[in-house]
């Protein structure tokens, strides 16, 4: 069984095009014992991206986001006129800690964080995330310190990298399920609390399904239980503010929350800064004085830390500080009304396909489709898109489709859903294609029950493209177990075996909620 799990190596997109043409690619072992030419060097980069995602064109849904080629240049300018400084010490570069500084206040007057809000910029959501977790612990260290093994409670679609906090500072998170409206059950929250809980979390949007978690009950839990309350706003901070500007529902998620103690956003996604940069904003002092770092014996000196790199590059502050000045409230509702258009419009589309329906997509700027159709394989029809020229993001539990939405989309939507139209049409017509490729490979991922072997193929596919090679060829990395080889050669029974154990289990499921009368 081989696994990608949406693992792509993204060249940096940032590359001035020189106007060489494409140069041969040499296979780079060492160093070169005479340095090479630099228009040879750009050239060769230029050649580096020949088989990237093309996201210029609207054709990638995630991990680049695009306001406009001059908006991108502005950036560029920005971070490159800070590119050699360094905020590790902001005593020597006094301008970075003035713009991270006003950066932070410019986010928190955004959130409706009044004057006590501080905060830092980071390099992004996850180390946002990672800062949130361990602020938490070291705070229960201090003010519960009988809190041997810090737990958090966390929603069942909370973003992974509370996870990787997780395997870091050896956090224990109990998952609480989600409702059929997708936002966490705040009576299940209640229920996972006990003495070792040093944080709850919610998600303003959940990344999955772009819906907007119950900020404000869990903020009543948080005060009642007097335990601190994290909302991750990393893909909906620089964008949901302006939807609400724009007329349309929102529900409560910033500090107007008295629960809410911190909040997570990322600049480099719908603040359309440059990648690098995100913001962990505390409604004080009390709660950011734990997330720095202090050492005082190193021989090196004094060293202190306001978050987790020591280096920390002056670019991304610069262009986040300027990037946001340039855009302007007018400038992110004229992006975030396009965004909405183009939502709109492929949220209508997808529903009219025979086969598929839109899940979730409630709050925000991301739309998310799924089968309606047994001949409807998510997974096959993913494959189709690719193969039409599209990047796609799968996801499972349920298995579907995410696609998170900007302006740079609203020119594709129409294309898109041509082409979603004509792979629904193709899948339908040949449903052998379910059982081949990469269908085959992420469906029989989704179900595999034992979570652990998942987890041993998708380390297996780390270990061939981080290993002396580099790669990419992610069939190589077969697992070589006596169930991995059962599975590998007997592929399409083992699918049809787990469809039968889907069944199952959601007749067994639906028969139990009926006799508890749940719906």
């Amino acid at each position: 069984m081989t696994a990608a799990a949406n693992l792509r190596l993204h060249i940096n997109d940032d590359v001035k095009a020189v106007g060489a043409p494409p140069a041969p690619l040499r296979d780079v072992r060492a160093l070169p014992a005479r340095g090479a030419d630099h228009a040879e060097l750009l050239a060769q980069l230029q050649s580096l991206r020949a088989d990237d995602t093309d996201w210029r064109t609207g054709r990638c849904f995630s991990l680049v986001y695009h306001a406009s080629d001059e908006h991108t240049a502005f950036l560029k300018e920005a971070s490159n006129a800070f590119f050699c400084e360094n905020g590790l010490n902001p005593m020597a570069f006094k301008s970075l800690k003035r713009m991270e500084h006003e950066v932070v206040r410019m986010a928190a007057s955004l959130m409706h964080g009044d004057a006590d809000v501080v905060g830092t910029m980071t390099s992004g959501g996850t180390e946002s995330l990672l800062l949130a977790m361990k602020t938490y612990r070291d705070l229960a260290r201090k003010t519960k310190p009988w809190i041997l093994f810090p737990e958090v409670v966390l929603p069942a679609t909370a973003h992974v990298a509370f996870d990787k906090a997780s395997h870091y500072f050896g956090i224990k998170i109990r998952w609480a399920p989600i409702g059929p409206d997708l936002r966490v059950d705040v009576d299940a929250v209640a229920r996972l609390i006990n003495r070792n809980t040093v944080m709850i979390a919610g998600s303003a949007p959940q990344y999955p399904h772009g819906v907007v978690d119950p900020i404000e009950a869990l903020s009543a839990l948080a005060v009642e239980k007097k335990i601190p309350l994290h909302v991750d706003a990393c893909v909906g901070g620089f964008v949901l503010p302006f939807i609400e500007k724009l007329g349309h529902f929102v529900p409560r998620w910033d500090f107007r929350v008295p629960g809410v103690t911190s909040i997570s956003a990322d600049l480099h996604k719908y603040g359309y800064t440059a990648k690098g940069a995100s913001v962990i904003l505390y409604r004080n002092m009390d709660y950011l004085k734990h997330q720095f770092f202090v050492s005082t014996d190193w021989p090196g000196g004094i060293y202190a830390s306001p978050s987790i790199p020591g280096t920390r590059p002056g670019g991304p502050i610069a262009a986040a500080w300027g990037g946001l000045q340039a855009m302007g409230v007018d400038g992110y509702c004229d992006l975030t009304q396009r965004a909405l258009q183009a939502c709109d419009q492929l949220k209508a589309g997808v529903a009219r396909i025979d086969g598929l329906k839109i899940i979730g997509s409630e709050h925000t700027t991301i739309v998310t489709w799924t089968s309606s159709s047994p001949d409807a394989d998510v997974y096959a029809i993913a494959d189709q898109l690719e193969d039409l020229g599209w990047h796609v993001d799968r996801q499972q539990h349920p298995a579907c489709v995410h696609l998170t939405v900007t302006a740079n989309h609203l020119p594709i939507v129409d294309a898109y859903l041509a082409d979603l139209a004509k792979a629904v049409a193709f899948v339908k017509d040949h449903p052998e294609v379910k059982s081949r490729g990469n269908a085959a490979m992420y469906g029989m991922m989704a179900k595999v029950p034992i979570r652990a072997m998942v987890k041993s193929t998708v380390q297996k596919v780390m270990e061939q493209m981080y290993g002396k090679d580099g790669s990419m060829d992610l069939a190589a990395a077969q697992g070589s177990g006596p169930i991995d080889t059962f599975i590998n050669r007997n592929q399409e029974q083992v699918m049809k075996a787990f469809d039968v154990i889907d069944d199952v289990a959601g007749s067994t499921i639906a028969r139990i909620k009926r006799l508890r009368g749940v719906r």
